[in-house]
C-alpha cells in the first residue's frame, strides 16, 4: 500500500487518500465544484431560515445530503473583493482595492504571478474551468492602443474598447484551463460573453433596463447576450462540461460565479409569481431548481461519491431586491442577523454554505466552526495534495478536518478579518466581535458620514453568543477585549498575513490608507 497524500485524520486516511500502484493517484483527488451565489442572503435558503418564505428544495436536498456550516463568511460585504478572496486565499484589503467594487472595464486585480485556487489545482492534475461572473477586472483590448481610464459607470466609457480583438489577464492567465463568461455584474456593461480570451460576439446594439428590480445600466451588448438567459445559458454550461469531465480520468474544479440573484432580477416567464413573495424570490426558485438539475447531473453522471459540491453566496441580500418588502411579508433575508451586503454586521458577511461530498462528508450534519470563502484555497491545496508556500493562500484555513463530522476540532482558526464596503474593518475571536468603526461601514443605518453616526463611539463591540443581533455595544465594559482585539488585527494587517507562517507584504496602493488610522 502507498500513501499519497499528507492526511487530516485516519478516516480521511483510507476512505479517500490511500492508493496502490494499480490505482493511479489522480483517481483519488475528488472533483471540486463551487457554486458562488450573487447577492444571496443566510435566511434565503429554508434548510438555514426554517422561518423563511422562499421554497428551495434543491438546496435544502443538496443541505441534507451534506454538511450545513451555520458561521461562514465572506472576506467582505460586497462582490469584488469577496471573489478576490475566494480565488486567492488573501484578504481583499491586502491587494490595491481597499474598498468599493471594480466594473465592466477595470484593470485585472489579481497579477499573473499569483496563485490561485485554480493554478495550484492545475499543477496537481486537475482541470480547470470557470463560468459565470468574473468582476476581478481584466484588460481590454482598445482602439487607439491607449489603456481604459474612464470608471465604468457611464454609457459612453466602453467607446474605445476593440472588442474583435483579444482580451488580456483573463481567467485564463490565473490557472483556468477554460474560461467563459462577462466582466462584472450583471447590470454593468459591456454585455458581452468573453470565452478564453475572445468577446464572442461583437456588440451591435445598445441596451438599457429602468425596471424597478429589472434594471441593468446602459451599455453596449452582444446579440447572443439575453440578460434574462445568462444565468440558465451559466448553468447548462456547468451541467455540459460536468457530463464531459465525467467521462475523463483526471478530477476537475469548476467554479461557477453566478451573477444572481443580484440585480437584474429577472425570472423568466414560468417562474414569475411562483413564490407568492417578490421577484426576488421567485428568481431564487429558478436557481434553486438549476442547482437541483446540476445535483442530478452529477449523479446521472456517476462521479457524485467523489464529487464535492459547494453552494455560498459572496455577501449578504441587497436592499435592491426588496429586502423591505420580503420583510413585510415574514421572510428576512438576513435571519436573525443585522444588516444586509455592503455592512459590516452579520448581515453583511454572514452566509449560507452547503459542502457535500458522500466519500467524506456524513449525510444531514452540520459545524459551527467560523471558516471563510478565503478558506477554499487551502482545502482545494489539502485535498489535491499540494503543500502552500509562504506567499500562497495568506489568510486561508483547510476545512478538511472539518468535514469529518465526528472529528472534535478544538480551534479552527485563531480570528476572522471582515471588510465593509467602505473599507472598515471588525475582527471576530471566538464570539467576540469588534468593529472598527461608528456604524455600519455601508447602506443600512447608521450609515458612514451621517448626522446619527457622528455622535456614537469610535468602535463596536459584540458578544455574538448572547447579542447575536448586534444590538448592544459593550465596549466601554471590556476594555480589555477591545485592547486585544485590536492587537490582533494590528498584527495581521502589518505581518500580511493571519495563518502560520512568514511574514508577507501587503500591496503597495497610491495615497494615504485611511481606513487603518487606528494601526500605531
Amino acid at each position: 500500500m502507498k500513501y499519497c497524500f499528507r492526511l487530516v485524520g485516519l478516516s480521511l486516511f483510507f476512505q479517500i487518500f490511500s492508493c496502490s500502484p494499480k490505482e493511479p493517484q489522480q483517481k483519488k483527488q475528488p472533483n471540486i465544484i463551487v457554486i458562488l451565489a450573487d447577492d444571496l442572503g443566510y435566511g434565503d435558503i429554508k434548510a438555514f431560515n426554517p422561518d423563511g418564505k422562499i421554497v428551495t428544495p434543491h438546496l435544502d436536498q443538496l443541505a441534507s445530503e451534506g454538511m450545513m456550516f451555520t458561521d461562514a463568511h465572506t472576506p467582505s460585504a460586497v462582490c469584488t473583493p469577496t471573489r478576490y478572496g475566494l480565488i486567492t486565499g488573501r484578504y481583499n484589503w491586502r491587494s490595491t482595492l481597499k474598498s468599493g467594487v471594480l466594473t465592466g472595464n477595470s484593470t485585472a486585480l489579481i497579477p499573473s504571478d499569483r496563485s490561485t485556487i485554480a493554478s495550484i489545482l492545475k499543477d496537481q492534475g486537475y482541470h480547470t474551468a470557470f463560468i459565470g461572473k468574473w468582476h476581478l477586472g481584466w484588460n481590454w483590448a482598445t482602439v487607439d492602443g491607449v489603456p481604459l481610464t474612464a470608471d465604468g459607470w457611464g454609457p459612453r466609457d466602453f467607446d474605445n474598447i476593440d472588442f474583435a480583438a483579444p482580451v488580456s489577464q483573463t481567467p485564463n492567465d490565473l490557472g483556468f484551463d477554460y474560461a467563459y463568461g462577462h466582466a462584472g455584474s450583471l447590470d454593468m456593461a459591456p454585455y458581452v460573453y468573453v470565452e478564453n480570451g475572445q468577446v464572442t460576439a461583437i456588440p451591435d446594439t445598445v441596451t438599457v433596463n429602468k425596471g424597478h428590480y429589472s434594471w441593468w445600466r446602459e451599455g453596449p451588448t452582444s446579440p447572443d447576450f439575453d440578460h434574462e438567459r445568462v444565468t440558465p445559458n451559466f448553468f447548462e454550461r456547468s451541467i455540459a462540461y460536468i457530463q464531459d469531465q465525467a467521462k475523463e480520468e483526471k478530477p476537475f474544479f469548476l467554479y461557477l460565479a453566478l451573477p444572481s440573484p443580484h440585480t437584474p432580477i429577472l425570472p423568466p416567464a414560468e417562474w414569475q409569481g411562483k413564490s407568492g413573495l417578490a421577484p426576488f424570490a421567485d428568481f431564487m426558485m429558478m436557481i434553486d431548481d438549476y442547482v437541483g438539475q446540476l445535483n442530478s447531473a452529477i449523479k446521472e453522471a456517476g462521479i457524485e461519491e467523489n464529487t464535492l459540491i459547494i453552494f455560498t453566496s459572496d455577501n449578504g441580500g441587497s436592499p435592491a431586491a426588496g429586502l423591505d418588502v420580503m420583510q413585510a411579508a415574514g421572510h428576512y433575508s438576513s435571519y436573525i442577523y443585522r444588516g444586509h451586503k455592503a455592512d459590516i454586521f452579520e448581515g453583511g458577511h454572514r452566509v449560507p454554505f452547503i459542502a457535500k461530498w458522500p466519500a467524506m462528508i456524513k449525510a444531514g450534519t452540520s459545524r459551527n466552526e467560523t471558516i471563510c470563502l478565503t478558506d477554499l484555497m487551502a482545502t482545494g491545496a489539502e485535498l489535491s495534495g499540494y503543500e502552500l508556500k509562504d506567499d500562497e493562500g495568506e489568510d486561508s484555513y483547510s476545512m478538511v478536518s472539518l468535514f469529518d463530522a465526528d472529528n472534535k476540532v478544538d480551534q479552527f482558526r485563531e480570528a476572522l478579518v471582515s471588510h465593509s464596503i467602505n473599507g472598515s474593518f471588525a475582527i471576530r475571536q471566538g464570539d467576540w466581535k469588534l468593529i472598527m468603526a461608528k456604524g455600519s461601514g455601508g447602506w443600512s443605518a447608521p450609515k458612514p458620514n451621517t448626522p446619527e453616526e457622528a455622535d456614537l463611539p469610535e468602535v463596536q463591540l459584540y458578544d455574538l453568543a448572547s447579542d447575536p443581533g448586534e444590538t448592544t455595544n459593550v465596549y466601554a465594559e471590556n476594555e480589555e477585549k477591545v485592547a486585544s482585539l485590536k492587537a490582533l488585527l494590528i498584527k495581521y494587517i502589518k505581518e500580511g498575513r493571519s495563518t502560520p507562517g512568514a511574514q508577507q507584504q501587503n500591496d503597495k496602493v497610491e495615497g494615504e490608507w485611511k481606513q487603518i488610522g487606528f494601526v500605531d
